[in-house]
């Protein structure tokens, strides 16, 4: 069974998983001359254009699999040498165009951008402000906009080309949703791993002696357990030296009551659970940042339960996104988690660590209920926010789930004009949620079918036994 989408994942497994085991073998100083080798062993070279460049990208994987440019506060990097290989876009003639009469492409343009010659079309790039109208008045459809994939998956613009023909991210601009990521079909976009600090609180804790260490699991997880089940890589989780796993839905339950409980009082509200969703808004619809719910998002929630019962507790969240090792380190969280770890790199280090997930034995959570669970897609908070509101007599909701970044930008402009018939806005930056976060293994209409079956799965149908917890510790 497959278990990534894409070779670039694969790749950037193998980096990490090496990576890993130089880490546990006190051996990291030759990380960047030995494990280059070890992924393009040569002599020709399978992706690149000689062994040479493949193995200085791998030096440069390698880097961000270390931890990345620490002047650099974003999560999400380029790395420039493997970034080389993509057209610069723009709009292109394609040999379908048959030099026709009427000439539509012509007279469509608002800039004046296309004239025949020898009987074809031609555009001249520098008028060309890529309007897409040319393409859609074509006959024969032989107009194509051409647009690289990391900058066609950014929903913010904060992609463009330097002289050199390579992607830069605007950091002003970038919400650190990871699309850029997953899209880039070279691997050239890249997320920080945090791996290394991962293993030094491992390390540091000497068997759970020194302090004890938690791993706080996303719902979404259920979803990418391609070998075994979820059960049982809570047991990997655990034989990694965690003393505990926790599930995020927990914090999920206690995210759903604060909210109904601020939405009776504000009575117009987003949620704040989408790190990358708050920082879109905050970005992009300054003026409507007094709607961002006050409530933390369930990683802190969990993790804030984890720190009242153990002060000297290390945590560790394990989920599908890059905004989330944005978050961790935000003021506002107040270093309640002490790492992130993702999804890829879960897999990278059970296997470095030769853990068989499938022969691992089964540890049960039932932490959170139903509706903590779904929070993992569109529409969840939605759901949930409904019903407990119910049972909360908070009267007058009208919800949206906002799937996505455009459908947030277009709901969130229809509410900065008051156009909107809604009062409550479930912002997701990924389309279909968590369960398709950038950093997840695989992505995909199963991953929809997986969490709605462990939702029902929760022995516990409502968010009452997660209040009560969350009172008694307030």
């Amino acid at each position: 069974m497959k278990v990534f989408d894409t070779n670039v994942q694969l790749i950037k497994y193998n980096i990490l998983k090496e990576v890993i085991k130089k880490a546990y073998a006190d051996d990291l100083v030759n990380a960047y001359s030995e494990i280059p080798k070890i992924i393009s062993p040569g002599p020709k070279a399978e992706y690149r254009c000689c062994i040479y460049k493949e193995r200085a990208i791998s030096q440069e994987r390698v880097r961000m699999a270390m931890g990345g440019n620490k002047d650099n506060p974003n999560v999400v990097e380029v790395i420039d040498i493997a970034c080389d290989e993509c057209p610069t876009g723009g709009m292109f003639v394609t040999p379908a165009c048959r030099g026709c009469i009427q000439h539509n492409c012509m007279s469509v343009c608002p800039r004046g951008a296309i004239s025949i010659v020898d009987k074809k079309c031609t555009i001249d790039s520098s008028k060309c402000v890529e309007c897409g109208k040319c393409t859609q008045a074509c006959p024969y459809g032989a107009i194509i906009a051409q647009h690289r994939p990391c900058v066609q998956s950014c929903k913010v613009k904060a992609i463009s080309m330097n002289e050199e023909k390579q992607a830069v991210i605007d950091n002003n601009k970038c919400i650190a949703c990871g699309a850029c990521v997953y899209k880039c079909p070279f691997g050239a976009i890249v997320d920080k791993s945090f791996v290394l600090d991962v293993i030094d609180i491992l390390k540091n804790s000497e068997n759970n002696t020194k302090y004890k260490t938690y791993a706080i699991i996303a719902p979404a997880i259920v979803s990418q357990c391609r070998y075994g089940r979820v059960s049982q890589v809570v047991t990997a989780i655990m034989k990694l030296g965690f003393h505990q796993v926790v599930e995020a839905a927990l914090g999920a339950d206690i995210t759903l009551y604060r909210e109904a409980g601020e939405f009776k009082e504000k009575g117009i509200m987003t949620t704040s659970c989408c790190p990358s969703f708050v920082a879109f808004v905050e970005k992009n619809f300054p003026e409507l940042t007094k709607y961002i719910s006050s409530s933390d998002s369930p990683m802190i929630e969990t993790a804030r339960l984890i720190k009242h019962s153990d002060p000297t507790a290390k945590i560790v969240f394990i989920g599908p996104c890059s905004s989330k090792k944005m978050e961790f380190r935000l003021p506002k969280t107040h270093g309640l988690i002490d790492c992130v770890m993702s999804f890829e790199e879960l897999q990278a280090f059970v296997d470095a660590k030769d853990i068989d997930t499938t022969l691992c034995e089964d540890t049960i959570l039932d932490n959170a209920s139903f509706y903590g669970r779904i929070f993992a897609k569109s529409g969840g908070i939605t759901r949930g926010i409904t019903d407990v509101a119910k049972d909360m007599n908070v009267e007058n909701l009208s919800p949206v789930a906002m799937n996505g970044i455009d459908e947030c930008r277009a709901n969130l402009t229809k509410l900065k004009f008051n156009k909107s018939t809604d009062n409550f806005f479930e912002g997701m930056a990924c389309d279909g949620g968590c369960l398709n976060g950038a950093l997840c293994l695989n992505h995909g209409p199963r991953n929809l079918q997986d969490v709605d079956k462990y939702g029902l799965e929760a022995k516990e149908k409502t968010i009452e036994n997660s209040v009560k917890l969350y009172k008694l510790n307030s």
